[in-house]
């Protein structure tokens, strides 16, 4: 089962022919794509419910141990799935972040700022908007924004690049709204309070089942660091979203996660 993030759409994770990480998987079993819905059909659900409430009882109407591999924010909540209920085989995390207080404390404080600020918005609107996470995330680097924008020219008009360029910023300018209670506690109880890094959040820890953590080199938006501390490593040299669809992707990340799961121990 893939966990997409609840901030974007999960289609990077299937985002085309050549960079497929659903396809990729096939070879492994069946694979299974979450998506989280419409927010309107979410609104009173946290981070956590969307865990408790809708992953959990997910996973037990399939009848069978599942391994999850997550990615972003939604490999945190697979972690948090697998410490509540140890029917889950096994647990791969791809740019998942689990020790928020590793993030750099200039990146935490603006983000709270940032929150500070848009909060009595979402709080008329009930949902934190996409374009608010979106100034976040440029926030980190912003001269990177400029930079693929200006290689855009270069690009051959018909081609592969220029064509995954545009699906790209589709997704990334895409998707629901974040409900108010799941931006709170995101941006509150885990970016502010770290209650996943201190074992404080939802099972209170890391599950005991096997693990595996990938991290990307160049990652801004979930730095290595702040991957949890546990299971086996895996580090691509990549961002937070070429690790996923970029050209090395089949041999840095496709290939070792292939593996990794094709070792597991049977489930039954």
């Amino acid at each position: 089962m893939l966990v997409p993030s609840l901030i974007n759409p999960p289609g990077i994770l299937d985002l085309d022919a050549g960079s497929s990480l659903s396809e990729a998987l096939t070879s492994s079993g069946r694979v299974f794509l979450l998506d989280w819905g419409a927010a309107r059909d979410r609104m009173t659900l946290d981070v956590s419910a969307h865990v408790r409430d809708l992953l959990l009882p997910l996973l037990r109407s399939l009848g069978e141990p599942v391994i999850l591999v997550g990615y972003c924010l939604g490999g945190t909540m697979a972690l948090a799935a697998a410490a509540l209920d140890r029917r889950i085989a096994a647990v791969a995390t791809l740019a998942a972040p689990w020790c928020f207080s590793a993030y750099p404390p200039e990146a935490r404080s603006a983000l709270q700022q940032l929150w500070h600020r848009a909060k009595p918005i979402a709080k008329g609107l009930g949902v934190l908007p996409i374009e608010v996470l979106q100034a976040a995330f440029w926030s980190l680097d912003p001269h990177r924004v400029v930079a693929k924008f200006a290689r855009l020219a270069t690009t051959d008009p018909n081609g592969l690049e220029r064509l995954r360029f545009i699906a790209l910023e589709d997704w990334a300018n895409t998707g629901e709204p974040l409900p108010l209670p799941a931006a709170e506690e995101l941006l509150e109880e885990l970016f502010g309070a770290d209650r996943s890094g201190s074992g404080e959040w939802l099972g209170g820890g890391l599950p005991a089942c096997p693990t595996l953590h990938v991290t990307a080199t160049g990652d801004r938006i979930t730095p290595a660091n702040t991957a949890a501390a546990s299971g086996e490593q895996v580090a691509c040299n990549a961002g937070h979203v070429g690790m996923i669809v970029g050209r090395s992707a089949p041999t840095t990340l496709h290939a070792p996660l292939r593996q990794w799961l094709e070792a597991l121990p049977p489930r039954g």
